[in-house]
């Protein structure tokens, strides 16, 4: 069956706007244009438009869907089963903040009681499922499963007051480096001071600081657009300066 971009978009709930978008940038374009000059998709572009939603609902960057379905090796069974065991692990994620606000109404109510590490294991837990759906993998080959078994579980057992310091911390990370990039000098105070508030964050939940891990983590940080895309946010090249301004720190040579 052949939609025109009208029946498309209503079809799955998205906007023409939003399809005329994907054609502009190579990731989904029509199957042919009719004598009218419209847009016409086929099922092929259907399937290809129920995987970018799939990856979207999951935040994965347009860029990288793009590249990741223009891939030769791309197969779409083993892409929707990735994409179910994601969605299985937000669901439990869900749940787990549905328990959480349930038990914090009843404690309101003078119903139960709520202790403080209770009232932050939701979105801890939430935290600890969202890095290893996007990273894990990847953070595991590199520093291994003990270091990172033993961080999730520092992360969990965290007390509500360091909870709260280390999102502080991150707070005023992403305000310095904003401000270290516009002065332009990785070695500079405010760079360094962006270098130094990255480490703080980091301990929070590392078992051990070590210099050259500090450093190798910078390094993944520009090599994978997961990472790039969340430092870059908010200005293109805040990642990479955030990386100099690391290595100036931590007094390790890059590789590259």
């Amino acid at each position: 069956m052949e939609y025109t971009i009208n029946a498309l978009g209503k079809l799955a709930g998205v906007s023409t706007r939003t399809l005329r978008y994907y054609d502009e940038i190579g990731l989904l374009k029509p199957a042919r244009i009719n004598s009218s000059g419209y847009r016409i998709y086929g099922q092929k572009e259907v399937d290809l438009l129920q995987q970018i939603l799939f990856y979207r609902e999951l935040d994965v960057p347009l860029e990288t869907i793009k590249k990741m379905m223009a891939f030769p090796s791309f197969d779409v069974k083993e892409a929707l089963k990735e994409h179910h065991e994601k969605l299985l692990a937000k669901n439990q994620q869900i749940q787990q903040l549905i328990i959480n606000v349930e038990k914090t109404m009843k404690t309101l109510e003078g119903r139960t009681t709520m202790s403080d590490k209770e009232k932050f294991e939701g979105f801890k837990k939430k935290l600890v499922d969202d890095n290893e759906a996007k990273y894990g993998k990847e953070i595991r080959e590199k520093y291994g499963e003990d270091t990172i078994n033993q961080s999730n579980a520092k992360l969990m057992n965290m007390s509500e007051s360091a909870y709260r310091n280390m999102v502080e911390v991150e707070t005023e990370l992403f305000s310095t480096l904003k401000k270290a990039v516009k002065e332009g000098n990785p070695a500079g105070e405010a760079a360094q001071k962006a270098a130094d508030l990255h480490k703080q964050w980091l301990s929070f939940t590392w078992p051990e600081y070590k210099k050259e891990a500090h450093a190798g983590l910078a390094e993944m940080y520009v090599a994978d657009e997961r990472f790039t895309s969340y430092y870059d946010k908010e200005q293109v090249g805040t990642t990479a300066f955030l990386r100099d301004a690391i290595l100036i720190y931590t007094g390790v040579t890059s590789d590259s």
